[in-house]
């Protein structure tokens, strides 16, 4: 007697799949919201992604299962579980050294995060996809404003943009920065007024104030204008 071989009906892939996109997609967004290098569409792929393995891991192989007429006996959690393991790659990426500041951890967290998320969805586990989503927001939002009252350190993010010259670096801007306690957290070249501009969000340590960050920042020759958003 050959075993039945599980499927899927349309609908649960639909299902599947658009509560991993949109689970991945509100961590995205918050991400998005703080200008991090992965956002929106990355955190929603990775999800994605994710769930579509799952999905095929457990019922893509039908076919090739019941060929011959003899049931071959597979583990479905065998492409599933290389995702915990190629996550790690993508995670890497978007861990980014300055200086003695490393930024991207929680970037690189999350993503790992969302992965699982997208692999407990198409797992059909719904309500352990919302909880750790939930869980994932809360950690990324309430839950950080929690730890910088309780335990102090940084104040709320700024948004600073500084002017620079023709073919100027922005190296000693950031060296600058970082000398001043100033926590990069993103930050982008782009053009300005001719030439080149820095866009970046910072964080600033108790006792430092925006003023003097401006003012340093003028000292350098590199810096023709810089303002806080």
């Amino acid at each position: 007697m050959i075993a039945a071989i599980p499927t899927l009906p349309f609908s649960d892939e639909l299902l599947r799949l658009s509560l991993a996109a949109l689970l991945g997609g509100l961590i995205g967004v918050e991400r998005e919201i703080r200008e991090h290098e992965a956002g929106l569409r990355t955190h929603l792929i990775v999800s994605v992604g994710s769930c579509l393995f799952t999905l095929v891991s457990a019922y893509g192989f039908r076919d090739f299962l019941v060929a011959g007429g003899a049931t071959v006996r597979a583990d479905p959690t065998r492409i599933a579980a290389q995702i915990v393991t190629g996550i790690g790659f993508l995670g890497a990426g978007t861990i980014l050294r300055q200086g003695m500041s490393i930024r991207g951890l929680t970037t690189a967290a999350t993503l790992w995060a969302v992965a699982a998320i997208g692999l407990t969805s198409g797992a059909g586990y719904y309500s352990a996809a919302l909880i750790t989503t939930a869980l994932v927001l809360l950690s990324l939002w309430p839950l950080r404003l929690v730890q910088q009252r309780v335990f102090g350190g940084r104040q709320r993010e700024h948004r600073l943009s500084v002017g620079l010259v023709a073919e100027a670096n922005t190296a000693g801007v950031v060296e600058t920065l970082e000398r001043l306690g100033v926590q990069v957290t993103s930050f982008a070249v782009e053009p300005f007024d001719g030439g080149r501009g820095l866009r970046c969000v910072a964080e600033l340590p108790r006792g430092v104030e925006p003023e003097v960050v401006i003012r340093r920042l003028m000292l350098l020759n590199e810096v023709r204008t810089a303002a806080w958003e």
